[in-house]
C-alpha cells in the first residue's frame, strides 16, 4: 500500500534543526523535505516554529521557542529588536554574524558566479555601536500624535524609536528637537495614506572626521514651515550642527529626499576627511555609512587597482569623488562618472578643494558614459566600478568588456548581483582576489571587492 506524502500547510508546527541561512540572514530548516526559512533561528539551533507561509519552492515560518539554543545566542542589546526592522542580527554575537556574512559572500560567488574562494575574509568592524554617519528616520502620525523611527521590516509602519544604537549619540537628541519643534508650531507629521500631513523623514549626516552635522527636513510642501523656529530648535539641541535643509518632495512613495532643496542655515553641506582628503557632501551625494571600514574598503581597492603614474583610471557610479580622488592620486588621470548632478558638483568641488588637477568628472549614466569611452575608443588601463544593489546593467558590462582594461576592480554591496556580473565578465576577465567588509555590523549587509584581471588571448 502507498504511503501517503505529508505535505506542509499553514500554521502547522514542526520540530527544526537549522542548518544554514538565507542570504538575508533568516535560519533554514527542513521540515518534510522543504526548506523554511526561520527570522531569529541561528545554525545548529533546534526550535519549534510556526508555518505561516508555504510558497511553491519554499515555506515561511515563526520562530515560537528555542529548544536546543546555539552557543553564539545572545541576549539582544536593544529594547526595539526586533521590531525595528533596521538591525538583523541583535540575538547572535559578532563571531556568528561574520562568520554567516563570509558564507553569504562564498555561497553567491559560487552558485552564481561559478568561482571557489576558499581564503575569502571578512575585515570586522572596529565598532559596532555609533558607527554610522548617516540616519534616514521615518515620520508618521500615530493615534494622534508624531512618531519617528524605522520602519518595522517589510512595513511602511513607523517604530517609534527613541535611541539607535547604530548612531552617534547627537542623533537621539535631533530627533527629539524636531518632533517637539512640530508639536509647538502645528507642523502635522505626513500621512502617506491620505498624502495629507508635512513633515516625512528627518535626513542625518555626520563628519567623523570634522564634527560637522547636518539635518535634512524632509516634507511635501514647497517651502519650509516655521524655518526660524525649526533652526533654533536644532541648534539649541545639537550646538554641532553646521547645516540646516529643508527638501520638498510631493512624490508618492518611499522616496525619501525630493529633488528642490532649501538651505534653512549654513552653506547647505558638511565637509569630512577620507584617507587624507576633505569631501563636501550634500544631501544627495553618496558617502559610505561607516567611515572607518570604508577607509579599510578602499584601501583594497587602490592595491587591487595598482596603479602607475602612467595608467589612465575610469570610475563608474563615482558619487562624490571619493574613489576617483583616491585613484588620482596614484594614476596619471582619472575619470569619475555619475548620474546624480548635485553628485557630481560636489565632485568637482572635492576635486578643487584637494588640489587634484588630473581628475575629470562627467554627469551621465554609466552605461551611456561606458558606451561613449568604448566608441571613442578609449581605453582606460583600470576599471572601477561600485554600482547599486542591482549590480551592472548588461550595457554596462558589454562597454567595460569592449574597452578591455587591464584590470577591473568591482566593490560590491550585494553578493548575489557581484557574482552574476563576474559570470558575465568571464572569459575574457578571471576573478583574482576578493576580500568583503563589514560596514553594516548588526546588519545583514556586506560589502566585497574584487579584482577581475583580464586574460590574456
Amino acid at each position: 500500500m502507498k504511503q501517503e506524502e505529508t505535505v506542509l500547510k499553514e500554521n502547522d508546527r514542526a520540530e527544526l534543526n537549522i542548518t544554514g541561512y538565507t542570504s538575508d540572514g533568516e535560519g533554514v530548516g527542513r521540515a518534510d523535505g522543504e526548506a523554511v526559512f526561520v527570522p531569529g533561528a541561528i545554525a545548529g539551533e533546534v526550535c519549534l516554529v510556526r508555518i505561516v507561509n508555504v510558497g511553491k519552492t519554499c515555506a515561511h515560518g515563526v520562530l515560537e521557542r528555542v529548544l536546543r539554543p546555539s552557543a553564539h545566542r545572545v541576549a539582544p542589546d536593544c529594547p526595539y529588536f526586533p521590531a525595528c526592522g533596521g538591525c538583523d542580527f541583535r540575538h547572535m554575537d559578532y563571531e556568528e554574524e561574520l562568520a554567516l556574512k563570509k558564507q553569504r559572500v562564498l555561497d553567491a560567488l559560487a552558485r552564481i558566479g561559478g568561482v571557489e574562494l576558499p581564503g575569502l575574509s571578512v575585515c570586522p568592524s572596529p565598532r559596532l555601536d555609533g558607527c554610522r554617519n548617516k540616519a534616514q528616520y521615518p515620520v508618521s502620525l500615530q493615534k494622534g500624535r508624531a512618531v519617528c523611527g524605522f520602519y518595522r521590516a517589510g512595513t511602511h509602519e513607523v517604530v517609534d524609536v527613541k535611541s539607535c544604537r547604530l548612531q552617534p549619540p547627537a542623533a537621539d537628541r535631533i530627533r527629539e528637537a524636531v518632533l517637539a519643534w512640530m508639536a509647538s508650531c502645528g507642523v502635522p507629521a505626513y500621512d502617506e495614506r491620505a498624502r495629507t500631513g508635512c513633515i516625512r523623514h528627518i535626513y542625518l549626516r555626520f563628519g567623523f572626521q570634522t564634527g560637522q552635522i547636518l539635518v535634512c527636513v524632509v516634507g511635501s510642501r514647497d517651502s519650509a514651515p516655521a524655518p526660524e523656529a525649526l533652526v533654533k530648535a536644532l541648534r539649541s539641541a545639537a550646538p554641532e550642527i553646521t547645516s540646516v535643509v529643508f527638501s520638498a518632495n510631493r512624490k508618492p512613495g518611499n522616496t525619501v529626499l525630493g529633488d528642490r532643496f532649501e538651505t534653512l542655515y549654513g552653506p547647505g553641506y558638511i565637509e569630512d576627511e577620507l584617507l587624507g582628503l576633505r569631501f563636501r557632501l550634500s544631501p544627495r551625494s553618496f558617502y559610505q555609512v561607516n567611515p572607518e571600514q570604508a577607509e579599510r574598503l578602499y584601501q583594497q581597492a587602490l592595491a587591487f587597482a595598482a596603479l602607475t603614474k602612467n595608467d589612465t583610471a575610469l570610475d563608474l557610479y563615482c558619487g562624490t569623488g571619493t574613489i576617483t580622488l583616491l585613484l588620482a592620486r596614484e594614476a596619471g588621470r582619472a575619470v569619475g562618472v555619475e548620474l546624480v548632478e548635485q553628485a557630481v558638483a560636489d565632485a568637482r568641488e572635492n576635486a578643487a578643494r584637494n588640489g587634484v588637477q588630473n581628475a575629470e568628472f562627467f554627469c551621465a549614466d554609466a552605461g551611456e558614459a561606458a558606451r561613449r569611452f568604448a566608441a571613442e575608443s578609449r581605453r582606460p588601463d583600470v576599471i572601477v566600478v561600485d554600482p547599486p544593489r542591482k549590480g551592472l546593467s548588461e550595457d554596462v558590462t558589454a562597454a567595460m568588456l569592449e574597452m578591455q582594461p587591464a584590470r577591473i576592480v568591482y566593490v560590491s554591496c550585494d553578493p548575489a548581483t557581484l557574482a552574476r556580473d563576474c559570470r558575465r565578465l568571464s572569459p575574457s576577465y578571471r576573478l583574482a582576489s576578493a576580500a568583503s567588509f563589514d560596514l553594516f555590523p548588526r546588519c545583514a549587509h556586506v560589502e566585497t571587492v574584487v579584482l577581475m584581471s583580464r586574460v590574456k588571448e
